[in-house]
Parts: C-alpha cells; structure tokens; sequence
C-alpha cells in the first residue's frame, strides 16, 4: 500500500522492511505476509496520449460533509508520466527502409521489386502505435504489482479527424464526399494561390505543387501540405522544411503557415490504439472501465487544476459534483518515465550516409554490467574521490562510463555497485503543476 516517505524511513530503520527497487522507490515488509494484511485497494487511472501518458494511483473513501451528506472523497497517491518514443521509432524505421531501398538498387541495372502479397494480422498495428500501447500496458503491469490495485480507469476518447482537417463543423453531404467534392487539387490551388508563386510571387510562368512539409520529412499529400511554386523556388527549396527556406522572410513565412492545419498524426493515433489499449488493460485480470474526454474534461475544470497528463488521470471516472465530490490531495512530484529502449540489434554503425562504418560488440554485458543500469560508484583516490550513483554506460575493456550530476566520469568495474538493472527507461522527478493554491499537495 503507498505510504508516506516519513512511514517508508520508519520501516526501513527498524528492520521491518527491505528496499526492492529503487526507482520507484518500493519497499516491502519482513514481518507480515500478505494472508495476514488487510489493506484497502487502490484505484489505477490511466489518461493515454500520443506522445505521453499520464498513470495515477488513487484511493477513494466515503466522509460526511456538514450537511451530513455522503461525499466521495479521491485522493492522489502516486503520479507517473510515460513518455513514449513511438516518433523516434517511425524515423528508425524510415531510415532502415532507406538503406534497404539503397542495398537494392546499388550497382544493379535493374532488380525486381519485392511482392506486395504479403498478409498482415487483424490486430497488426506499426511497431511506433505497438509501442505506445505495450509500454503503457508494461507500466500498468508494475504498478499493479507494486500496489494493490483493484480497478483500472482509462479514459478512451475518439477524435473526428473530418471535421479537425476542415476546422468547422461539416454537413452531412460534406462529411459523405469531402469538403472539396468535384474540386481538382491542382485548380483549388491555383485559385487559392491566384495564379502566383507562393514564394516569390511569380506570374506567368510554369508552377509546380510544392509540399511545406516535404515528403522525405515526414509530410502528407493534405491539401494544406500543398503550395504553388515556381520551378526555380521549387528546386532551390528542395527537401528543407518551409521554416528554413523562409527564415529570412518572416512575413511571407506566416502568411503561408496561416493555411496550413494541425496535422492530425497524433489523433490518428490516438484512434488507432483506444481499443487495443483496453483490450491489452483487460488481460491483467482487473475490472477495467472507460470514460470519455468530455467527463476527465469536467472534472478537471470543475477542480480547478491544470491540463497535464497526470493531473487528467486523476481526474479520470465519475466525480458527482452535485453532491459534492472532490479531489483533496495532490502529489507534490510526479515520476517522468521515459522509454529509451534497450540498445540496437544492429551489427554495425553507419554513417550518414548509410555504409557501415565500425562493427559492433554482439556482447552487451560487460564484467556484469549493461547499459543503463543504475549503479553506485566508490571511488577512492584521484580527482573524482567519493561516492557516485547514476546510469553506466559499459565498454568491453571494463572502464566504463557513469553519467553524474557533475559529468561524466570514467570508473573500474572493481568499483561498481549494482543498485537496478536498466528496464529501458530513464527516470526522473519534477513537481507537479497546479492552478489552485487552495488545494491540498502532499
């Protein structure tokens, strides 16, 4: 059961409990087993997003108010913030299908494409939404385990894309057939753009569709992706991103980015995984329930807090204001968990432009040591004498490297000590935001 860090000293120091993990810090009792404790179960709240997710574990009790009437009461126990690499998955994968397109065409006059017949699951999901949904499954899984969770709230919230990309409400005949039914891209542009470059400004000369956002960079084929350009703006564009070509041109610049739209990768997303994310939950053997955007939305509003992802956990399932429920305690900091990964199974170390430029150790332990791990460092004599703890970074001689508030600093492995083994995250702590000063924060 979470308890107060005073209550953890108390039972560290007079040998009833032992440290199991250090981030987060767990411990657990020596003098009583689990058939003997009676504890009251916690609640898990989960708010997912696209680039992070927020992870509460709260409790809930029944109090009389003045009234006499019976208010539920929820508090805040532990916060964590996941931050997914879903975006630096999808360049790897970018720049691995890049050097195998090269691999192929490389001194060959001609090589028959590979075959498109090749069948994928129902549930099959890219490996960048796959990771979103498996990390976050991970974190519920640890928390459940460090704590006894009863239920897990998730909020599962949809995202009309249709009506984001035209920015208003749409008609019924318009969410049919498009906002530009019976409309050619290339004749909506020229009268968008009157004829002109969008660049220079150039009339009567031949004009190209031209992507702000390139293609190479991760750009769409949406209509507001698209400008007219000159051939001369369009090859001295090239591949550079709008921003860059125009950072002399300031004016220009934001006359052309007032057309374009929010992109919509991170609702597609979010789309994509609501589902398999409470089905994945499901499987862990808790009761799990879903709420909509709307209800985290007003509970959040009415409590007075900030928009961050774990502040919309724990605003996460029903609250009856009416009758007078509310939040009353607020962790003072949260735990940012960052996935990292767990190294690459490449055998060797491109350059830039692709070719190999070293091989790699196959070997990722070093005299027992990984990568990641957290580690405390004694060193005896020498400039950086005294004790250090923090993430190693292993070499195949054994002088490895620690990471330190101070730097890094080169260490034997005869003077390490394994506190965690890395799990591919990188741990931190922040305060959390709060916009009411009345509230309670413990």
């Amino acid at each position: 059961m979470p308890c107060h860090p005073a209550r953890a000293r108390e039972l560290l120091h007079k040998g009833r409990a032992v440290v199991v993990r250090q981030v987060p810090f767990t411990i657990r009792l020596k003098d009583r087993p689990l058939a003997e404790s009676e504890v009251d179960g916690v609640q898990l709240r989960i708010d997912p997003g696209s680039k992070g997710t927020g992870l509460s574990l709260t409790d809930e009790k029944k109090e009389t108010d003045e009234h006499g009437t019976a208010v539920t009461v929820r508090r805040g126990l532990v916060s964590v913030e996941l931050q997914h690499r879903g975006d630096q998955i999808h360049l790897c994968m970018q720049q691995r299908a890049g050097y195998r397109r090269r691999r192929r065409s490389a001194n060959c006059r001609y090589r028959a494409s590979r075959s498109d017949n090749r069948t994928r699951p129902g549930a099959w999901l890219p490996p960048s939404l796959r990771h979103r949904v498996d990390t976050t499954v991970s974190r519920a899984t640890r928390l459940c385990r460090y704590a006894p969770v009863t239920e897990i709230h998730v909020e599962r919230v949809a995202f009309d894309t249709h009506s984001m990309s035209a920015g208003r409400d749409l008609t019924e005949a318009e969410y049919q057939q498009g906002t530009l039914a019976g409309t050619e891209a290339r004749a909506y542009l020229h009268a968008r753009w009157n004829r002109a470059c969008a660049y220079c400004d150039a009339t009567d000369v031949p004009l190209n569709i031209d992507h702000l956002r390139p293609r190479s960079r991760g750009g769409s084929n949406r209509i507001s992706n698209l400008v007219l350009a000159c051939v001369a703006c369009n090859q001295a564009k090239g591949s550079t991103s709008v921003h860059v070509f125009l950072a002399h041109q300031p004016d220009r610049l934001s006359k052309i980015l007032r057309q374009a739209k929010t992109p919509l990768h991170d609702a597609a997303a979010m789309n994509a995984t609501r589902w398999r994310l409470t089905e994945a939950l499901s499987a862990l053997g808790k009761p799990v329930h879903a709420w909509s955007g709307g209800r985290t939305k007003w509970n959040r509003t009415a409590m007075g807090l900030d928009k961050t992802h774990t502040l919309d956990a724990l605003c996460v399932g029903r609250l009856d204001h009416e009758t007078g429920d509310t939040i009353t305690r607020l962790p003072k900091q949260i735990l940012i968990a960052k996935a990292t990964g767990r190294g690459s199974y490449t055998r060797t170390t491109p350059d830039r432009f692709g070719f190999p430029r070293l091989r790699r150790v196959r070997a990722k332990q070093h005299f027992g040591y990984v990568t990641g791990d957290l580690v405390r460092a004694t060193i005896p004599t020498g400039k950086w004498a005294g004790t250090w703890t923090g993430r190693v970074s292993v070499r195949a001689r054994g002088q490895h490297s620690l990471a330190t508030p101070e730097g890094r600093i080169n260490v034997s492995h005869w003077n390490l000590r394994l506190l965690q083994r890395g799990d591919g995250y990188g741990y931190s702590a922040q305060p959390e935001s709060v916009a009411s000063p009345s509230r309670k924060i413990g």
